[in-house]
């Protein structure tokens, strides 16, 4: 019986499962580590294995209270036994987005016991959401988050077998997910427990045992926490324990607290993530059945789809309140979304037949939809010579565009058709769609991300005892690529400048500006794209002359333009 029963859980997991790991892996590795996010999480992984920071997260040679330590760890396991390299922490984060897809279909199995198509549809439709898979290539924090969220509330869903939650693993899967991103752990896990007798029966008839239990659950995670967080704190230092026990959480909440350091804090207003949510939920937000889905719905509702409501309206309203928004906040609950919307899908099923399969309710918009951006990809090569666009990416795109707009084409055709499968068919082409974007970009505008050349020049330069500073805010992104092993310095005005140039003559200085400066081109080092704006690498005593209005000495050789064919585009000197 219970071979049976694996046996039936791996055939529930095809073809979703592996059709998601094979797109993602050709995405992950379809280009380099994308900075900033990547490069950023990977120098801090770095800097603590090279200078054996297990406890305390270093960047840049300083400790780095914005982020707690699981995921470096796990990166260390790997390179332990793998040595130092980008391939494992890129498959780790394929590996838990797997994880993650899963654990989706786990829950909705256990909240829909009574409609089994919302199981078979949560992955689908958790996989194709444009946003999420982009972001889930990043090397980041938020989709191990995800994991440790969705396991923590899956302890929380009764069993056929078992109708108590499993407070122990609740309350350690709460310990991992404070470890991986910190307390912004209990925002997302905290409204469904507090809730719990809204949604799920054991609750309703037990209430002391739900409250105390997962009150001692929640008290476990936080010990976890600080476990690790009292040793860090008296091993960073004073003001990196003030950083990592107030103004780090506390500048993220609420607007205009003052810290010793710049935070990363993000602040929007109020209805930046309500406006947001569109996009965040494409492609599903432009199929109209959801919204008729959505819309149609009365009481009374089963407990799926109340378990989606408290987690989902609390969470929203109170990051909403919350001053520091990233769209990457609020990953977690993008499964919440796709368990709400296939469970209303499945009532539709079941209560209005004609709605149900009526075509006009289909996937014909994103069919449309895509057969345009088909179009408008088939026209770029014309339009971009003549500069109509006033957009460097699309122009970017023009050399390859005709290729995917081919692709583009097809997928249109298939959200046209009628029939059965619709469900499947967003979500391959969503699937699909999304990867033939990275592709094209890949193709056309990865160099402009890539900082390799910079990185390789850096490297080359602390191998030879320069010293390397950088005018503005550094982010960690040459760190990992180059192995460096010095902190680069900050430097903000001219003043600084001229006296890291004269402290170290055969220093190099690292600028970003926003438009290339054309004396770069023959007295730099390297210049090369950086998005939307440029690197430049100079010889820090060449930089402090030019900016003291002083002509410098005419190089010994030419500056590197990266990409090479780029020079004369950009006025290189004869």
């Amino acid at each position: 019986m219970n071979s049976y029963r694996r046996s039936e859980d791996l055939r529930a997991l095809w073809p979703w499962l592996p059709l998601w790991t094979a797109v993602a892996l050709i995405a992950m590795f379809s280009h380099g580590p994308m900075p900033l996010y990547s490069t950023r999480t990977l120098a801090v992984a770095w800097e603590m294995w090279q200078g054996h920071h297990w406890l305390v997260p270093h960047i840049n040679g300083e400790p780095y209270s914005e982020k707690v330590p699981l995921l470096f760890w796990l990166i260390h396991a790997g390179w332990f036994v793998f040595g130092v390299n980008d391939v494992w922490p890129r498959l780790l984060e394929v590996f838990f987005g797997g994880v993650q897809l899963v654990l989706v279909w786990m829950l909705a199995s256990r909240l829909f016991p009574n409609r089994p198509w919302v199981a078979k549809a949560a992955p689908w439709m958790s996989m194709a959401l444009a946003y999420a898979f982009l972001f889930g290539l990043q090397i980041m924090y938020e989709v191990l988050l995800v994991d440790c969220v969705l396991g923590a509330l899956l302890c929380l869903t009764p069993k056929a077998q078992r109708a108590e939650p499993r407070w122990l693993l609740f309350g350690l899967l709460i310990g991992a997910g404070l470890l991986t991103k910190g307390p912004v752990m209990l925002l997302h896990i905290v409204f469904p427990w507090l809730l719990g007798p809204l949604w799920n029966d054991w609750a309703r008839e037990h209430r002391a045992r739900w409250y105390a239990r997962g009150a001692l659950a929640v008290l476990l995670g936080l010990a976890m926490l600080l476990a690790w967080a009292i040793p860090a704190g008296f091993s960073g230092g004073e003001a990196y324990r003030h950083r990592l026990f107030f103004t780090q959480t506390a500048g993220r909440v609420v607007k205009g607290v003052q810290t010793d350091q710049k935070l990363q804090s993000h602040p929007h207003w109020i209805g930046w993530y309500l406006i947001s949510l569109p996009m965040l939920l494409f492609p599903f937000s432009a199929w109209p059945r959801v919204w008729v889905a959505l819309g149609t719905l009365r009481r009374p509702l089963d407990s799926g789809l109340r378990f989606a409501l408290c987690w989902l309206v609390p969470s929203f309203v109170v990051f909403s309140v919350i001053s520091g928004k990233q769209w990457y906040y609020l990953l977690p609950e993008f499964a919440g979304w796709m368990l709400l919307l296939a469970g209303a899908i499945a009532v539709l099923r079941e209560r209005h037949d004609k709605l149900a399969t009526s075509y006009w309710l289909g996937s014909w918009p994103l069919g449309v939809g895509s057969i345009v951006f088909a179009v408008l990809l088939f026209a770029l090569p014309a339009l971009a010579p003549g500069h109509r666009l006033h957009s460097e990416w699309i122009e970017g795109a023009a050399p390859y565009s005709r290729n995917f707009s081919v692709m583009f084409l097809l997928l249109g055709g298939l959200l046209l058709l009628r029939g059965r499968g619709e469900m499947r068919r967003v979500a391959l082409a969503g699937l699909v769609g999304v990867l033939a974007l990275n592709t094209l970009f890949t193709l056309t505008l990865w160099h402009k991300y890539d900082l390799g050349p910079t990185a390789a020049l850096l490297s080359g330069a602390q191998a030879d005892r320069q010293a390397v500073a950088i005018v503005g805010n550094y982010e960690g992104q040459f760190h990992f690529a180059g192995r460096l092993s010095q902190p680069i310095t900050e430097l903000w005005n001219g003043e600084d400048i001229a006296h890291f140039a004269a402290t170290h003559p055969n220093g190099l200085i690292i600028t970003h500006p926003d438009q290339l400066d054309t004396r770069a081109l023959r007295y730099a080092l390297l210049v090369q794209p950086f998005r939307s704006s440029w690197v430049e690498v100079w010889p820090a005593t060449t930089l402090a002359d030019l900016r003291a209005g002083h002509v410098p000495a005419e190089p010994a050789q030419q500056p590197t333009i990266y990409p090479a064919s780029t020079g004369a585009a950009y006025g290189q000197q004869p």
